[in-house]
């Protein structure tokens, strides 16, 4: 099953099978706003969102997250190369590992 955004006026627009990960990946760009990171949710079209985090003191430093089910059925974010950050429940966890990766706060 492909998950993707529909367009209205070049905007994505959430479905019903996007607006879970999206929720997901808000709450987590919220709680990396308090380690000073940038983040944004992506939603590229045809491809399951994702969060483009940056560490505006060393841009170079930047990663995408991903959030989805694992086999269990339980929700984890993953970095790109599929390795898991943090389980879905636990947000500040994931921010905290997040941020530790990217320099944030050092």
């Amino acid at each position: 099953m492909t998950l993707l955004a529909g367009q209205v006026g070049g905007k994505p627009v959430p479905t019903q099978r996007t607006q879970p990960f999206l929720d997901r990946l808000e709450q987590l760009a919220s709680e990396l706003t308090g380690y000073g990171l940038n983040a944004r949710v992506m939603t590229p079209n045809g491809r399951i969102p994702s969060l483009h985090v940056v560490n505006p003191a060393a841009p170079r430093l930047a990663e995408d997250v991903y959030v989805g089910r694992s086999q269990d059925g339980l929700w984890w974010f993953w970095w790109p190369w599929a390795e898991r950050i943090a389980p879905g429940k636990e947000v500040g966890t994931a921010a905290a590992m997040i941020a530790k990766v990217l320099g944030a706060g050092d």
